[in-house]
This record gives structure tokens, sequence and C-alpha cells, in this order.
């Protein structure tokens, strides 16, 4: 019953998909304002089918239905309740039916939010929308179908992936990052549809940012708290090795951030029009490209899923959209030709196309990285390895010169700029930069790339406070604008900036965090007896003995530790191993002892109960916890700049009901500027 209604919800899904791709598209190229309604009908039709497709799978692994082949796959009777329900998301076939649903929540929630704008315009956007969830849901009527019946039924099943039910940010880590995987088809949409309506005028540009931005948060926050998974579960000491589903995440999020930083000069100057629009479809690509690399099985990674059949699928998706976004820029490139040109070399346009740059190069290392064993295997049949040392080598650079751009940006003016007032606002930052570089090397610490972020953080820091310490100005547009709209729209750039800048802050703890915790971290390791101690840093850590337990889907053996931190505080720890009933090895949870300065990490290599001994893996990590702790940062700052106008989008609405003189009375085909944030 269960498999029989989640297929036919997905084909349902999938209809309303199609049809709606369909009919926004050719009405849509067709100026047919009668078309909308109808595209407005598929889209609620492919949300209800997804969440309803969604819904039957939820309750079909929460009452044990063996008879569905998913829920054969990856539930089990001893899997407690709340890792049941986010088991939907633990494997190949239920990871793309909950990407569905997020598609289907994403696409309504767009056509709800600008339900008011032009027509032909909406139906463009929420067809090329409709149509990449053609592609998904064809996927799971097809190659990733999770309803498929098993017979015989199963009495149980494995439960799913160990790694998965191992710590409690299972639960939210991987739907942040596909929030911000699906919420990357938003803009695309609203990019294609302005490109196939050769419309390029600032109109499109508002929501196309706003919904960028949304997508760029769950994204960042979905990496993040990925970082903290690897470090709280797996157990080796650090939180990030460019592994290739990594990496796949942070393609996007690279290409995402530029794009935002681009629309600055868009909209101020009238500059890197083909530029941005690229941005924003490249994001896109990547996201899938992501999405192939995850899922398909191609690479071996802990986060990675197993051998599928859906490759060659999403290969030829890639291929379509390459395809689709080349020849969209090529034929609409000639309305894309900038307005005004660079004046000057010291001016904040030029650093954010220097800042532009920086994050195309290290995007395309890091691609390169990831994809070359994959192509010297199919070219010279060889698999070879890229790891850290490369990375590293070629990106750290790259960061350093992002941070370093963070601050000259704001501190630089629009167009050109005095040298003696870049001098004068130049020299306070530098000094308290330089102040921190002579701090570090007077308390010990070496190293060129650490005290070099230190120093730049330092002087980002002082620029980005004083820069969100300024006050608003507010102007009269020198354009035909009452007061109000002005004042208001004034306000909504000071608000975008005002939270810009906080988001800027959290980046700089992130920077600050890394460069600490990756030079100057202190290991250890070492077998000790019952009542021996393992010394770390200025740590004593004491073995007391071992303890064990059985819990609903797991037992466990932990160690009793006791900690001697350095100003003479006791605290006890217990890392373990996790045995699951159906993997042969344990796995493995560090014990993490955390304060703002630092972390104590500890984790169990391998224990004898009769010998009496234990065998610990110890670092010390400097300031690694700023790096979670810069979420709320990124949330506060992100909110703050796309938390929508009302009186502002009134007011222009307003406006757009009473055009100046002299202007034509047709519609300007494209979302207006009330979607601005």
């Amino acid at each position: 019953m269960n498999s029989t209604l989640g297929y036919g919800l997905v084909l349902g899904g999938l209809a309303f998909a199609s049809f709606g791709a369909l009919v926004g598209l050719v009405g849509g190229m067709r100026r047919d304002d009668a078309a909308f309604p109808w595209v407005m009908r598929c889209v609620w039709g492919f949300f209800l089918c997804m969440l309803g497709a969604n819904v039957v799978m939820e309750w079909a692994l929460l009452t044990n239905d063996f008879s569905v082949a998913y829920v054969a796959q990856v539930g089990s009777r001893a899997t407690p309740t709340v890792y049941k329900i986010v088991s939907l998301w633990s494997a190949l076939e239920g990871s793309i039916l909950f990407w569905g649903v997020i598609m289907g929540s994403y696409v309504l929630a767009f056509a709800l939010v600008h339900r008011n704008e032009h027509g032909r315009y909406m139906s463009l956007a929420l067809g090329t929308m409709l149509a990449v969830g053609v592609f998904f849901t064809f996927l799971i009527a097809g190659p990733a179908n999770p309803f498929h019946t098993v017979s015989p039924v199963p009495t149980d099943g494995p439960g799913p992936n160990a790694l998965l039910q191992n710590h409690y940010l299972m639960i939210i880590h991987p739907p942040m990052l596909y929030l911000g995987y699906v919420g990357m088809t938003v803009p695309f949409g609203i990019a294609v549809a302005a490109l196939l309506r050769g419309q390029m005028g600032d109109a499109w540009m508002a929501p196309l940012r706003r919904w960028t931005l949304v997508a760029w948060l769950f994204l960042s926050v979905g990496i993040i708290l990925g970082s903290w998974w690897a470090y709280a579960v797996l157990g080796w000491g650090g939180y990030w090795a460019w592994d290739p589903v990594e990496n796949a995440s942070f393609l996007p999020w690279l290409t995402a951030t530029a794009f935002m930083h681009s629309t600055l000069v868009h909209e101020r100057k009238k500059m890197l029009k083909l530029w941005t629009l690229s941005l924003v479809l490249g994001s896109f690509v990547l996201t899938i490209l992501g999405t192939f690399m995850t899922r398909s099985g191609i690479f071996n990674s802990v986060h990675s899923f197993t051998q599928s059949d859906i490759g060659p699928t999403f290969l030829v998706f890639i291929a379509v959209l390459m395809f689709v976004c080349i020849a969209l820029l090529s034929v609409r490139g000639h309305l894309l030709v900038a307005e005004s040109d660079i004046k000057s070399m010291l001016s904040r346009e030029t650093t954010i196309l220097v800042n532009n740059l920086v994050f195309v190069a290290i995007t395309f290392t890091v691609l390169l990285g990831t994809l070359y064993p994959l192509i010297s295997e199919s070219v010279r049949g060889i698999r070879v390895s890229v790891g850290e040392p490369y990375f590293n080598k070629m990106a750290v650079p790259g960061g350093v010169m992002v941070l370093f751009l963070m601050g000259v940006g704001p501190m630089l003016p629009w167009g050109s700029a005095d040298p003696k007032l870049v001098r004068e606002r130049f020299w306070v930052p530098a000094a308290v930069g330089a102040v921190i570089v002579g701090a570090c090397l007077l308390a010990g610490l070496r190293g060129f790339y650490p005290l070099l972020t230190f120093g730049l953080a330092g002087f980002v820091t002082v620029i980005t406070l004083r820069e969100l310490a300024l006050p608003v100005k507010v102007r009269m547009s020198e354009k035909n604008e009452g007061f109000v709209t002005a004042l208001l729209g004034s306000a909504a750039k000071a608000r975008r900036r005002f939270g810009g800048y906080i988001v800027h802050l959290g980046i700089v703890m992130i920077f600050v965090s890394v460069a600490a915790s990756s030079a100057f971290v202190t290991h250890t390791s070492g077998t000790v007896r019952i009542g021996e101690t393992l010394k770390i840093g200025g740590y004593q850590v004491k073995y007391l003995g071992l303890t064990s337990g059985q819990e609903p889907h797991r037992s466990f053996v932990a160690t009793r530790v006791q900690v001697t931190a350095p100003n003479g505080d006791v605290s006890e720890m217990a890392p373990r191993m996790n045995y699951y009933e159906r993997m042969t090895d344990p796995v493995g949870t560090p014990a993490v002892r955390e304060t703002a300065k630092e972390d104590l990490y500890l984790s169990l290599m391998a224990f004898s109960e009769d010998r009496g001994t234990a065998s610990f893996n110890a670092w010390i990590f400097p300031l690694v916890g700023w790096i979670w702790w810069s979420i709320p940062l990124l949330v506060l700052g992100t909110l703050i700049a796309v938390w929508p106008a009302r009186r502002a989008r009134a007011a222009a609405k307003e406006q757009e009901r009473t055009p100046a003189a002299g202007a034509s009375p047709e519609p300007n085909v494209g979302i207006h500027p009330g979607g601005a944030a």
C-alpha cells in the first residue's frame, strides 16, 4: 500500500512538473499572460505530490514497513524514533526524495512571494524551476526509486549507516546542506528567465540577490555543521580534509559568494553584467555537479553514498545545463554590455573585481584537484591521489588575499579615491594588525601564513567595526523619486550593508580559527594503564578504567578519564567505542573538552580489559570552537540583509503605478524592485 501510494505521488509530481515547465516556458516566450495561472496550479500540484510522497515514506519508516525497498535498506526495529525519521536522508534514494520536497517548497515559496509580479516573467522563471524538478522527479521515479516492493518481506532491517546515527548533527547537517543546494534552483530560474526575455535591467537583480543569499546561508551553515560532524564523530582529529564531497559543497559556495559581491558593482556602477550572470548560472551547475559527486558513488568518502545507477543520468543533465547556460549567455551577451568603466585602481569596484577573480581561481583549483584523479584514471588508467598539501598550497594564499580584500574594499570609495584620504583611513587598521603580529611573535608564535592571517584579521575587524559605526546617510535620489521612496530605499541599502558587515565578522572568526587550529595544534598518543597519566601541553590525562552499557540500537565501551587542566580544574571525559549489530568494526566517538581558548580532544584507539590498558590519541586545538560559533553571526547578518522592506516595496509599487512623464506605458517585463531586500 505504501509503495503504491508513494510511487503514485511521485508520478503525479513528475506530471505536474512536466506540464508546468512546458506551459511556463512556452507561454512566457509567447507573452501569453493566461499561462501563469496554470503554472501556479502546477507548482501547487508538484509541491503537494512531493510532500505527500515524503510523508508516505516517513510513515513507512516509523511503522517498519519492510515491504518498501528503502525501509528494508535503512530501517530497523531497534532504531530510535528520531533516527528513523532522519533516516529518510541517510541513503541515496531517500535523500533524492527529500530533495524533491525541498525543491517543491522553494518553488512554491518563490511563487507565493512574487505572485503579484508580471505574469510572463514569472511563467518563465517558474517554468525553468519546474524543468529542474522534472529531472529530479524522473530520478525518483526511475533510477533512484525508493518505493520498490520487496518480496519476501524481511522481518527486520540493518538500520541507517552507523556513522549517521552516531551523533545528533546527523539530524540537522544534511537538511541544511540540501536547503543550500536546492535553493540555488531559484536564482537559476530567475537568471534564465531574465536571459530568455532579454530584460537585463535592475528589476531582476533584487530577487536574484535575495534568493541567492537565502541559499548561501543554508549552504554556509551546512558546510560548518558538516565540519563539526566530522570533528565530533569520526575521531581523526580534524574537521576539514579536502574530501571530494566536502569540496563538492565548497565549490558553489565560492561562486555564490563571488556573485553576491559582483551584484554590488552591478547595482552601483552598471558593470560586470555578463560576469554576474555567469556566476549565478555557474553556481547552480556546480550544485548539480556536487550532487553527482556525492550520490553517484564515484568517490571514496565517508560522506558519499554507495555505488548507484544515477551517474550517467546526472552527467547527461550536467551536459544539458552547460549547453543551455553557454547558449543563453552567447545569444544574449550583447545585452550585457557595461554602462561604465573602472576609473581608478583605488576604488571599491576594483577590489571587488579582484576579489571575484580570486574566488574563481580558488574554485578552479579545488575543482581541478577534486576531479583530477578521475580524469587520470579514465585517460591513463592510473588512479592518483590529490591530498591536503596540494589544496593547502593553492588555496591558502588565495584565502589570505580574500581576507585582505575584505578590509581594503570597504575602506575605498566607489569611482576613484583621494590617495591622501586612503592613507588616513589605512594607518589605524594597519597599526592594529601590526600590533597583533608583534604580540604573537612575543608570545612565541611562528609561521608566516598564521601570523599574517591574525594581523589581517585585526586589520579587517577594525575597518568592519568602523563601517558598522558610520551614520547612515540618506540622500534624495538623482532620479525623480519621492522623498519617502528615497528614504526607504536608502534604509534598505543600509540594512544590506549592515548585515553584510556582520557576516564579514563571522568570516573573520572562521579565518582566525582555521589558522590557529591548523598551525598550532598539539598532538600526542600513547598507551597507559589504569592509574597512569598521559601528558599533553599543560593537561594531565589520567586513565581510571572502563565502563560499558547497552542502548536500544547499540552497545558501547567507554573509558573513564580524569583531566587536570593547566589552571588546576579537574573534570572527567569518556571517549568511547560504539558497537552496532550489523557492523563488524566499532565506531569510535571522541570526547572533547571545549573552552573559548582551545579544545582538548581525546580519541580511544584500543583497549584491553585483561591488561587494564587503553590507547589514546590526544590533540589540543586552539580556538577551534570559533568555527561553529561563527554560525550565529552568519545567520544574523544574512537575515538582516534579506529581511523584506514592506514599506519600501509599497512605495515602489505606488511609484510604478504613477510613471514619470514621457515614460512608456509598456510594463517592464521582469520582477520589479519591490522584491528588493
